[in-house]
């Protein structure tokens, strides 16, 4: 478990000598264990914040702190450990390696991050059926339907016992009532292990299963009117 921290956080891109801002000075605090979704339009600038947080992109200025970890203190190679041992990422499209078998790529941040061939077989084969995909583990992704691909997503995500997770989207390639199941799955088993949440989206209804929800508009973050994100909804029992 961790907070989260981001304070003055800013983000610009140069093109052709002209300074694009995404972000501008954005600052607010997740609380350990919190489960915060983040709206706003297309290009408002979710996802760059995602990543962010992440470690994944730098920013132009301003810090992030997961933990008592200040991310702006690490070079690419801290950071990329950092987030092998404690973020967890689910992305909208599972990005799942296809030459890997279902229990291989759940295994995949495990081995990554103790340099291990096999290691967490037992860990995978438990979340791959905490998920009921317990069956499936030695398949290959293009074997499974869309919202199976995702929930091995969510359990490769979660087997190295993230401090963060991170989720990008985690629903939108999927039907509405296919995407409700997967939702509650990663909000539960997040929830059972203690493990804060931040994901981004454009549902409403995906909104209203966090504890809060934060709006990105203008390149700054406030915190989004009550009837939208507070309480849980049916999607997270």
């Amino acid at each position: 478990m961790a907070d989260v921290v981001v304070s003055q956080l800013s983000k610009f891109f140069d093109e052709g000598g002209q300074l694009r801002h995404v972000l501008r000075g954005v600052s607010f605090e997740v609380r350990s264990g919190e489960r915060v979704a983040i709206v706003g339009r297309s290009g408002s600038g979710k996802s760059t914040l995602l990543n962010l947080i992440a470690g994944i992109d730098r920013p132009s200025g301003g810090t992030v702190r997961i933990g008592n970890t200040d991310l702006s203190t690490l070079d690419e190679r801290a950071r990329t450990l950092f987030r092998r041992s404690s973020v967890g990422f689910v992305f909208q499209f599972f990005n799942l390696i296809a030459t890997l078998t279902v229990e291989e790529n759940v295994r995949l941040p495990l081995e990554l991050g103790r340099g291990q061939r096999g290691a967490g077989r037992a860990e995978a084969r438990r979340l791959l059926e905490a998920v009921g995909l317990g069956d499936r583990a030695q398949e290959f992704p293009e074997h499974l339907s869309g919202g199976e691909q995702q929930r091995v997503a969510i359990a490769r995500a979660l087997v190295h016992a993230p401090a963060v997770l991170l989720a990008d989207e985690p629903t939108g390639a999927l039907d509405a009532e296919i995407g409700g199941r997967i939702l509650g799955m990663l909000l539960g088993l997040a929830r059972q292990r203690g493990t804060t949440v931040l994901l981004v989206t454009h549902s409403a209804e995906v909104a209203r299963a966090a504890d809060r929800t934060l709006a990105v508009e203008g390149g700054r973050v406030v915190e989004a009117p009550g009837e939208i994100g507070v309480g849980r909804g049916p999607a997270a029992s």
